[in-house]
């Protein structure tokens, strides 16, 4: 089985390279990081390493050919495919077999002794263990972004002797930058795991090992019996001194008999079996604590506090796992009972966390956005400028479009998406906002790839609706849904996380009226929305004034003072404000 060596990603912007040199040369072996070739894009000359060990069998890129991120530069197998030369081990393997009844005959006038070495000696010629592992793939932690150079293992979510599908969940792993699930790159059973829970390991280290068959330990005893076929003419004097080993083994009995000469080896299966009845026990644990039980401790409060029993509630996650909006359905399924069961207390009692008195080691996530924020508060100058908008006319133009619009778009009509393109269409009027600091220069990006803050059980994260200024309603909707989806589920990827130039963050979405969000660097600005709420207000009608019941919402952008000034901050506010306050999005629904 071979292994796909492609051209990794090399930045956020590099889409490119060209082969400069190839290091090795078809026929060559090569080990595991070991360099294979070189490579030059528009920012960076660097060396692509081998994935894994093995013989390069085909090289598909010559030198001074210029390919795509992605595109395969080779292929790495066991050798049996590298050349044309190659083949002869295969070809010498029937002379091999072919010998094997003629040792056999000879055999039968040794002394026992004799027949056990000859035949152990044979075992190992013929090399079972090997055959088993021969076409095992290594899984290996890939580059999950340009500056992550490890990882760490947070919890296997397949077991050895598992059987696994391609691109199915292995592992997750933990890194600086992101919570991500590894997938099998073949199908297969998984032989080994050489990782462990906890363990932090670097890009490129095998994790695990996965082939075609059972796990290491038990090929041996399995193909123990194949290799007794070829001795069927050996006399049948010799049997009884080693039909012992053949008892203990009642399921290899039959191929046995068939090879009287041979059955040494088979005192060996005995042994090899213990590991492999054992299996079975050791699994029984990590298949009770499936996906399809594995709650956190977020899903679970929620369902306390809720009053909901996960028990009867169908999991939409990964293999089945509970997630919080599949308890929050299942929450709005209970409320839509008969009045006289709808009639629980207003306010459920609090859970007691049972984090109360512990101290408990911070997370990779978390220490890197500690570091960031406190980096942020000392290289800039922030302050916070806030203004009340009306968006009366927009929340009765949402009530009246938002059932079409999930019925033709299948995502919900929430205010964010109006939040977040009436910013980019400010962005792209003031893009001192959408700016960097580079030095003593300022950077005004070509797009506004806008960073969403997503709150998940593991922290806050933002992936980026990259160009964000040329979205519908519709497109923004249905992509900010899908990346918070796949930010809670872990199936984010690294380069979803960078190149924001702008944030929004919905405080709102836990009751907040407003808050000071904080900065992060690069960026220079974020947006705050607090909750939509009602409360009396003033309106003018024909030109006389009259309190009416309006619907309003506090808007807050944070920023660094060093290259923003108040007067910017407050006229991009009032840009979103009036374009909040106009509600004219029929143009911009999409559907």
């Amino acid at each position: 089985m071979s292994t796909a060596v492609v051209l990794p990603a090399l930045g956020e912007s590099v889409t490119e390279g060209t082969v400069t040199r190839w290091l090795k040369q078809v026929g060559d072996t090569v080990q595991a990081d070991e360099g294979l070739l070189e490579i030059s894009t528009d920012k960076v000359d660097t060396e692509i390493p081998s994935p894994v060990s093995g013989v390069i069998e085909e090289i598909l890129v010559a030198e001074d050919e210029t390919v795509e991120v992605g595109a395969l530069l080779a292929r790495i197998g066991d050798g049996s495919g590298a050349a044309p030369g190659g083949d002869a081990p295969a070809e010498e393997a029937p002379a091999e077999h072919q010998q094997a009844p003629a040792e056999q005959a000879q055999s039968t006038a040794a002394p026992a002794e004799n027949e056990v070495e000859a035949a152990q000696q044979q075992a190992q010629s013929d090399s079972p263990a090997p055959a088993a592992s021969s076409d095992a793939t290594d899984v290996v932690l890939p580059e999950l972004g340009e500056s992550v150079t490890e990882g760490t293992v947070t919890r296997w979510l397949k077991q050895v002797g598992d059987d696994v599908a391609v691109d199915e969940a292995l592992l997750e792993i933990s890194t600086d930058k992101v919570d991500t699930e590894i997938p099998s790159p073949v199908a297969g059973t998984l032989q080994e795991i050489l990782a462990g829970e906890d363990e932090t390991v670097e890009v490129g280290a095998v994790l695990a090992r996965i082939g075609s068959g059972a796990p290491a330990a038990q090929a041996p005893a399995q193909e123990a019996p194949a290799q007794e076929a070829p001795a069927q003419e050996a006399p049948a004097q010799q049997a009884p001194a080693q039909e012992a080993p053949a008892q203990q083994a009642p399921a290899q009995e039959a191929p046995a008999q068939q090879a009287p000469a041979q059955q040494a080896p088979a005192q060996q299966a005995p042994a090899q079996e213990a590991p492999a009845q054992q299996a079975p026990a050791q699994q029984a644990p990590a298949d009770s604590d499936s996906d399809s039980l594995y709650v956190t401790p977020l899903v679970r409060r929620l369902a306390s506090q809720q009053g909901i029993d996960l028990s009867t509630v169908t999991g939409t996650g990964v293999g089945g796992r509970i997630r919080k909006e599949d308890v929050l359905k299942a929450a709005e399924s209970k409320s839509q009972a008969p009045a006289a069961e709808a009639a629980a207390p207003a306010a459920p009692a609090l859970e007691v966390s049972p984090l109360r008195g512990t101290t408990q080691k911070m997370s990779r996530l978390r220490k890197v956005v500690a570091e960031r924020a406190v980096a942020s508060m000392q290289q800039t100058a922030q302050l916070t400028t806030f203004v009340e908008v009306d968006v009366t006319k927009l929340a009765a133009f949402r009530n009246a479009k938002k059932d079409e619009f999930n019925q033709k778009t299948g995502a919900k009509l929430s205010f964010l998406p109006f939040f977040t393109l009436a910013a980019a269409e400010a962005l792209q009027a003031f893009p001192i906002i959408n700016s960097t600091v580079d030095g003593d220069s300022i950077v005004y990006p070509a797009s506004e790839n806008i960073s969403i803050a997503v709150d998940t059980e593991r922290g806050l994260l933002t992936p980026v609706v990259r160009d964000a200024g040329t979205k519908n309603l519709a497109q923004l909707a249905q992509e900010i849904a899908d990346l918070a989806a796949r930010t809670r589920d872990n199936k984010l990827k690294p380069d979803e996380l960078a190149g924001g130039t702008f944030t929004v963050t919905n405080t709102g979405s836990r009751g907040a009226l407003f808050d000071t969000p904080l900065v992060f660097l690069p960026q220079s600005a974020i947006l705050g929305t607090g909750v939509v709420f009602k409360r009396p207000g003033v309106v003018t009608v024909d030109g006389v004034d009259a309190i009416a019941v309006r619907s309003y919402v506090y808007l807050a952008i944070s920023y660094d003072h060093r290259t923003i000034d108040g007067a910017d901050a407050a006229r991009f506010l009032g840009a979103i404000k009036s374009r909040l306050e106009s509600a004219e999005f029929a143009a911009n629904l999409g559907i």
